[in-house]
């Protein structure tokens, strides 16, 4: 029996590429809204956005877009986010971000 096939050496390539696309998050998008933080819980790195209509969604500090500290929110902040409305897991902000002061 030779090494390569001993070792499995022809099958890493195919394992190295099952276990790179896993790595990949898929884009998820949602509808672009608006809010304000409502609550934060910076130890542990989430917080809820509240909507217009008084209805709370979860963030977490990954969904907080590039160019935004998740620490430098603030509770009352002004934020623009993509709404996902996820069946399993209910309502999430995306790619949460300060909303841009006009004038």
């Amino acid at each position: 029996m030779s090494r390569e096939y001993f070792y499995g050496a022809a099958r890493k390539p195919a394992a190295a590429a099952r276990i790179a696309s896993m790595d990949r998050r898929p884009d998820v998008r949602g509808t672009r809204a608006t809010g304000r933080v409502a609550r934060l819980m910076i130890g542990q790195g989430h917080g809820f956005i509240r909507l217009n209509n008084q209805r709370d969604v979860f963030f977490h500090r990954a969904d907080v877009m590039e160019g935004t500290a998740f620490n430098a929110l603030r509770v009352g902040d002004a934020v623009i986010f993509e709404l996902f409305e996820d069946a399993v897991s209910g309502a999430r902000a995306l790619h949460v971000g300060r909303r841009k002061r006009s004038g």
